[in-house]
């Protein structure tokens, strides 16, 4: 449960990589005058384009009282304008061999289309369209809002996992925004107006505040042109992130039980990461994969194969712009209770604290990040993915070339460190999901 694009994206500061693993290809960048930047990728391997336009803004950039706006008004953003009615925008992508979708994070929101290449101009009008003209009347919003509504309770409350990363992380953090779900919750979905989302889009849905990639069978020049006729003319937003809260030190263990209608325990073990990016993101993203990737992984021979309590386990480092994360999650099997699982991964723990690991492991679980890496970037989508990635969350596409070698500066002692670093007890955010009328 890795996103690769994110956990990758780090550092270029950290010297002594080795060239060999650089992952290159051309990339050309620039902003138009009203600040949005623009990456180029040109590549004839097959005649589609990939068609990404980011936005700066995510469930992060919500106050209390009106969590969910960012993903409704991803929704909101399919229904049209006057130039591309709300049946006429998916039907005219249809019909003409375009695929698109889109989804929100805390920390950003895109979009995008495949397209066979000779649709450029199309998609462009209507994505530019779209970021200027859209319609939002009350009808659309109701609509959206009960589409949204269904979604939380397929994905959220009726869902084990939903359940439990809700739980996670508004136990997780008491004060920073990622404190809430990206969905929101329902109180909230049910009061969102008209007029807050229209503030939301004068504010956010800017060019200053976007990043738009193209990349496959493109022009260079050509395509530049197509770009300031389409998107050059929409002025810029007055637009000022406000800083976010810090999350204060966490000085001792919080634990959260949660009831729910199942038939089986599941256990997390939660502790924040460092904030930003550091070298310490490739070292908890080598740790996260010692304890759990494969069968001969730490806890998946201590949890699932010896002491044959847990169905699956995995665990896994989420970076962050703001504050990373490491979480580590065990489905139990039935009358299994979570102390006795929590006392396997903790023994588990101290093992990796006190004795540390092996340069094998290390080198092993560096093999199967890089491994997974590359794959992600075995299509045209997958490169603009995380050119997207790069440049909006790190400010710098180039970021995507010059990261992957880092993991070769991972060690055992360094693996040994964070663990010690991040893996207190008194850092532990324990969260619980088990069936009701269980004990504790």
């Amino acid at each position: 449960m890795k996103f690769f694009a994110l956990v990758f994206g780090l550092l270029l500061s950290i010297p002594g990589y080795s060239s060999e693993l650089d992952i290159q290809f051309p990339v050309t960048k620039y902003k138009l005058k009203n600040g949005m930047r623009v990456l180029l990728y040109e590549d004839h391997s097959a005649p589609i384009i990939s068609y990404h336009v980011w936005f700066n803004v995510g469930s992060k950039n919500e106050t209390p009282g009106q969590t969910g706006l960012a993903h409704l008004f991803e929704h909101m953003m399919f229904k049209g304008t006057k130039k591309y009615g709300n049946k006429e925008f998916d039907l005219i992508l249809q019909r003409n061999g375009i695929t698109n979708n889109a989804f929100t994070t805390r920390d950003y929101t895109g979009y995008y289309e495949d397209l066979p290449s000779g649709k450029l101009e199309l998609v462009m009008d209507i994505e530019s369209d779209r970021m200027q003209n859209l319609v939002v009347t009350q009808e659309i919003l109701d609509s959206e809002r009960e589409v949204v509504k269904e979604e939380r309770r397929y994905r959220t409350e009726n869902s084990v996992m939903g359940t439990l990363y809700e739980g996670i992380f508004s136990n997780l953090y008491k004060v920073h925004p990622y404190r809430w779900p990206v969905i929101g919750y329902m109180k909230d979905l049910n009061q969102l107006s008209v007029e807050d989302c229209q503030a939301f889009y004068k504010k956010y849905y800017s060019p200053n505040n976007a990043v738009l990639i193209i990349g496959g069978d493109i022009n260079i020049e050509k395509t530049k042109a197509l770009v300031e006729k389409y998107y050059g003319h929409i002025p810029a937003s007055d637009l000022k992130h406000k800083e976010l809260p810090k999350e204060p030190a966490q000085t001792r263990m919080r634990r959260a039980v949660i009831k729910k209608d199942i038939g089986s325990t599941t256990v997390s073990m939660n502790y924040r990461g460092p904030s930003g990016w550091t070298s310490e993101n490739f070292d908890l993203d080598v740790l996260a994969n010692i304890m759990s990737s494969g069968n001969s992984s730490l806890l998946q021979k201590a949890l699932v194969k010896k002491h044959q309590i847990a169905s699956q386990v995995y665990t896994f480092f989420n970076s962050s712009p703001e504050e990373g994360s490491f979480h580590i999650v065990a489905s139990l099997k039935p009358g299994v209770k979570a102390a006795k699982a929590r006392r396997i991964i903790e023994k588990e723990i101290r093992n990796i604290q006190r004795r540390g690991v092996s340069q094998e492991d290390v080198q092993k679980a560096i093999n199967q990040i890089q491994t997974g890496y590359v794959s992600t970037m075995d299509t045209i989508s997958g490169k603009v993915r995380a050119l997207a990635l790069n440049e909006l969350v790190l400010g710098d596409y180039t970021f995507l070339f010059k990261d992957l070698p880092m993991y070769e500066n991972v060690t055992p002692a360094r693996v040994k460190a964070v663990a010690n670093k991040y893996l207190k007890k008194n850092k532990l955010v324990l969260v619980e999901l088990v069936p009701k009328g269980k004990k504790k």
